[in-house]
């Protein structure tokens, strides 16, 4: 299918349909770049929750979205996309305002440390430590189940940190991933990322930049779990997934990929490839009719499988 025309018209908005530029920008200007975009699309005045604060768990800041409703609600503790690279609490504070409305849920969003000052495996490491912070302390957090959700890179951590929490015995009730970055060590293997290399917002070279910038001298990592969680050695009993993708999209492929991988392993997976949508479609739900759609879809999946949990 082609690409969603509302996409596309952002895209142009944007200046971002084009080829790559010649020159490769700087990390400060894709962090500014990332943030300029993200912002640009959230809805003004935000959508209203219960509330919002700032916090440190472990160290590690956060922001903690609270449901308007009263009683027990469960937690997801949310990994914020960015490639590793780029991203923060407030990149993504529209999609967790809408997180938290939409599942009535007590919605921890991670601002993780990021590459390549902090290189693999700080973010996963602080994204772990909040999350088990929250399961211990979960009567401060909704007092319900633990979820963990998170986009683009954050939905690497998001699913490693439900690996290394299986490891441990922590119950995890579900998993979102959106657009997941699961296999760091291949990406050129899979046919989304030639299909979809340039002309998407995300491209396959920059994919790779920020692999090569978040492993920095530990590229070895790639090949083994907690940086790829496709390659771990054992998916058998994770928590229940919603997994979805859009269709033109370079990672496309390895979040169905890890979908299937999951389900080969006994795990209920709820996989959605949505046709027209590229790679960070989460934050475009407020401008783009058929990302709404999406959106609403894969959070009404979440939704129920909290409930069932």
């Amino acid at each position: 299918m082609a690409l969603d025309p509302d996409i596309a018209a952002l895209l142009h908005r944007f200046g971002v349909d084009g080829p790559p530029p010649t020159t490769p920008p700087t990390v400060a200007e894709m962090r500014v770049g990332n943030r300029q975009l993200s912002l640009a699309v959230a809805p003004s005045p935000p959508l209203t929750v219960g509330s919002v604060g700032d916090d440190t768990l472990e160290g590690v800041p956060v922001r903690v979205y609270r449901p308007e409703a009263g009683g027990t609600s469960p937690a997801v503790v949310f990994c914020h996309g960015g490639g590793f690279i780029v991203g923060d609490l407030d990149t993504h504070d529209n999609v967790c305002r809408r997180m938290c409305r939409d599942l009535d849920a007590v919605v921890v969003s991670v601002g993780y440390r990021l590459a390549p000052e902090h290189p693999f495996p700080a973010g996963y490491e602080d994204c772990l430590a909040v999350a088990r912070h929250v399961a211990r302390d979960s009567g401060k957090f909704g007092g319900g189940v633990l979820a963990l959700a998170g986009d683009s890179a954050g939905a690497n951590l998001a699913a490693s940190v439900a690996l290394a929490l299986r490891d441990g015995g922590t119950p995890v009730a579900a998993q979102l991933l959106a657009y997941p970055a699961t296999d760091l060590l291949s990406p050129r293997e899979y046919p989304s990322a030639t299909e979809n290399a340039t002309g998407y917002l995300l491209t396959t070279a920059e994919c790779e930049n920020n692999v090569r910038l978040y492993l920095g001298d530990n590229p070895g990592a790639a090949a083994t779990f907690p940086a790829s969680p496709l390659r771990a050695d054992d998916h058998r009993g994770l928590a229940p997934v919603v997994v979805g993708v859009g269709e033109h999209d370079p990672l496309r492929d390895q979040g169905l990929a890890y979908a299937d991988l999951l389900a080969a392993a006994g795990v209920p997976v709820r996989k959605h490839m949505y046709p027209g949508l590229v790679h960070g479609f989460l934050n475009f739900d407020t401008v783009v009719p058929s990302v709404n759609a999406a959106v609403t879809e894969m959070y009404a999946d979440f939704k129920a499988l909290l409930q069932a949990a």
